[in-house]
C-alpha cells in the first residue's frame, strides 16, 4: 500500500482526503486555490512528482507504449522496459 500520495490540486477534496487518512496514506496534495481550510503541505515531497510526470511524458513519446498495442501485461511490461533502457542509454 501507497504510504504518501502525490497529486495536484484537482484531486484537493475533503472526501478523497479522508479516504487516504482511512487507508494511513499521506496525501501531499496542492491546496486547491478556492480552499478556505488549509491542510498541511509538504512543498519538498510535492518536488517530485514533477520527476514522476517528466518520465511519463518520455515514456509516452514512444507511440507503442502511450497507445499500449500489447494487450499482454508481460508484453507490455517489457515494450515498457525497453523503452525506459533506450531512454537511459541515450
Amino acid at each position: 500500500m501507497a504510504r504518501t500520495l502525490l497529486a495536484d490540486a484537482a484531486y484537493d477534496s475533503n472526501a478523497f482526503r479522508t479516504f487516504l487518512e482511512i487507508r494511513e496514506t499521506t496525501p501531499v496534495i496542492e491546496q486547491n486555490p478556492t480552499r478556505k481550510s488549509l491542510h498541511p503541505f509538504d512543498e519538498q515531497a510535492y518536488k517530485g512528482r514533477n520527476i514522476i510526470e517528466r518520465a511519463f511524458s518520455r515514456l509516452k513519446d514512444w507511440r507503442r507504449v502511450a497507445t499500449r498495442y500489447d494487450k499482454l501485461a508481460r508484453n507490455f511490461t517489457a515494450t515498457v522496459i525497453l523503452a525506459v533502457l533506450t531512454i537511459w542509454w541515450t
